[in-house]
């Protein structure tokens, strides 16, 4: 009687042993002899087509991605990951003016956290995971940011982070595509970059504006940043177009403003002709005024002295005559 109960008490122990055995480490449809497999990617390994995470990694309470001065474990071998910047470039957004992007139009950032004299970067750890930094080797200035706009500063893991007028530049991991600005005021630290290193909105945007170009100065820009020319051919009193018929395949003229959408210049200097067609086209001190099809981006002025005609108007409705 005392073996039975024994054995009993063995096989009772053993199925217990097997069922805990069974719940722990293994999924409910794991076949018999499959080790058991963690399938938790580690923070920063997603699908992103940079290869720095997921849209919802590293983001902590703090609203900005992790506490600034957090754990940098493994930050260098993240930094492997972070893709050159290459040509940088800018891109006017509606809501914000200029924006600098990477090679890609993913917009560029930066944190209040920081500081730009002396440059320092202040976020690491998970903070970097969902802010990428943007490496210095490689990154190019175009022409509408000041090539002497764009350094470096050591990270505390080694490598060299781009800086534009001395601010830490960084990515956003939920920006999925060119254009988006998605990390715009995260945690109220964070703000898309200005050509000048300035925050992106700081400076007013309109039909009609000023750039503030870092060969030519301040010149005159329409809605969407491009630079506005006017033409040596022209004349503004009496009145005379000399921009027609295959002129205006390459030099458009630009759309009237409303003067209650200006930024920068002064309203009287702005009005609207009409065109032998009839259209009606933006004057600026009474000069009609083109957008050049040869400039593909905010801050281009590859129209500037063209064939010794054609210029860059200033913030006071003059030509501007330096040639770059």
């Amino acid at each position: 009687m005392t073996t039975t109960r024994r054995r009993a008490g063995l096989a009772a122990t053993a199925l217990a042993t097997l069922a805990l055995t069974a719940a722990c480490g293994s999924s409910g449809n794991q076949s018999a002899g499959t080790p058991t497999t963690d399938t938790v990617q580690p923070a920063g390994q997603g699908t992103s087509d940079y290869g720095y995470g997921s849209s919802g990694s590293g983001q902590g309470d703090d609203g900005y991605g992790g506490q600034a001065g957090g754990d940098d474990s493994g930050a260098g071998k993240e930094a492997k990951k972070w893709p050159s910047a290459g040509k940088l470039a800018l891109w006017a957004s509606p809501e914000l003016g200029p924006v600098v992007t990477d090679s890609k139009g993913m917009t560029l950032y930066r944190f209040d956290k920081d500081t730009a004299e002396p440059p320092k970067s202040n976020c690491s750890g998970s903070c970097a995971t969902t802010w990428p930094p943007v490496p210095a080797d490689g990154a190019e200035a175009p022409s509408g940011i000041a090539k002497s706009a764009l350094g470096s500063v050591l990270r505390a893991d080694g490598t060299k982070q781009l800086t534009i007028g001395g601010w830490p530049a960084y990515r956003y991991i939920k920006d999925k595509k060119p254009g988006d600005t998605t990390g715009q005021g995260v945690g109220g630290t964070w703000n898309a970059l200005a050509a000048d290193g300035k925050k992106a909105g700081a400076q007013q945007t309109g039909d009609v504006a000023v750039f503030n170009h870092p060969e030519l100065g301040k010149i005159l820009v329409n809605g969407k940043g491009m630079t506005l020319y006017r033409f040596n051919k022209d004349s503004a009193w009496p009145m005379k177009f000399g921009c027609n018929d295959a002129c205006l395949d390459t030099w458009k003229p630009a759309k009237p403003a409303d003067r209650s959408k200006l930024a920068g210049i002064a309203p009287k200097l702005i009005s609207a002709v009409t065109r032998p067609d009839g259209t009606r086209q933006l004057a600026v001190d009474c000069w009609p005024v083109y957008w050049f099809k040869g400039d593909k981006q905010p801050g281009d002025i590859n129209g500037q002295g063209k064939m010794g005609l054609w210029f860059a108007v200033s913030q006071d409705g003059k030509k501007i005559t330096t040639t770059p």
